[in-house]
């Protein structure tokens, strides 16, 4: 029972280094926000979709104790192996990871009390398969938090973009701009009216904005997580032999206005949504 009492951490290991720090930035608003809205119990059955590298997987599940089975699922197979690395150094016990796709989750039906998403379930390919897995498996009064950044998130850059491609008569490329983000982020009525189709109640829906600021355009986009998580897809919109001319004054322009304002930001509005089945 005073297990955790022992405290004899190696504050020079390098493994304790590696882990302790490793909240990522972009997670952490949303990931608090959920963590608020929880219904916390004894003995019940967690899912967290989309749980990548473990946040707030390993929190939720400590948080809750061993009268508590929680499950992480992600089709990311290094993610879950650094998600497993840090349940068994923090020797969490009520944990089991599960390699796969929020449309086809290996559990059966009516087993979990809760279902977490942190800016997961956004990036399903199937969403409308992923919500009838989701109703499938949560209890009835079950709880069912999400969170996701809006439609409009990063508006400031994506102005920028358009007025670049606009200008160089490249009005197919602003027409892609606009289904991706359809494609990566639906307006929050359609969401909600989707979740009301797979029969969960909505109790709130929470609107909050973080912003990310940047000395100025050539910061962000050398930054790492803007080159890992949207770098790609922004290049996927513009023919190859054009790339360099689009993010050249894509660029400059960025730089000019954060030379004005001391800054670049980018607004990243986000909801949190709390229902039941």
């Amino acid at each position: 029972m005073t297990k955790y009492l022992n405290t004899s951490f190696d504050l020079n290991s390098d493994k304790l280094v590696n882990l302790i720090d490793d909240i990522p930035f972009w997670s952490a608003p949303f990931g608090l926000k959920l963590l608020d809205k929880i219904d916390y119990k004894k003995n019940i059955t967690v899912l967290d979709i989309g749980s990548g590298t473990g946040f707030p997987l390993t929190e939720i599940a400590m948080r809750l104790g061993n009268s508590c089975k929680v499950y992480g699922i992600d089709p990311w197979a290094t993610a879950i192996k650094r998600t497993q690395e840090k349940i068994d150094f923090y020797e969490i016990r009520n944990v089991e990871m599960i390699n796969g796709f929020a449309e086809n989750i290996p559990l059966k039906n009516n087993s979990i009390n809760l279902i977490i998403s942190n800016n997961g379930l956004n990036n399903v390919v199937n969403m409308e398969k992923a919500l009838n897995e989701c109703s499938r498996l949560i209890k009835k009064d079950g709880q069912f938090i999400q969170t996701f950044n809006l439609n409009n998130s990063m508006f400031e850059f994506y102005s920028i973009m358009e007025m670049v491609l606009v200008d160089l008569g490249m009005d197919n490329e602003v027409a892609l701009i606009e289904k991706q983000i359809y494609e990566k982020r639906k307006p929050l009525e359609e969401y909600l009216s989707l979740l009301e189709k797979y029969d969960f109640q909505i109790e709130s829906v929470e609107k909050d904005q973080f912003d990310y600021k940047f000395i100025d355009g050539t910061a962000m986009f050398n930054h790492h997580f803007i080159r890992l998580a949207f770098l790609d897809g922004w290049k996927s919109i513009i023919p190859k032999n054009r790339q360099m001319e689009v993010f050249t004054q894509v660029e400059e322009m960025m730089n000019a206005q954060a030379d004005n304002n001391g800054f670049f930001k980018m607004s990243i509005p986000y909801v949190t949504i709390n229902c039941y089945k």
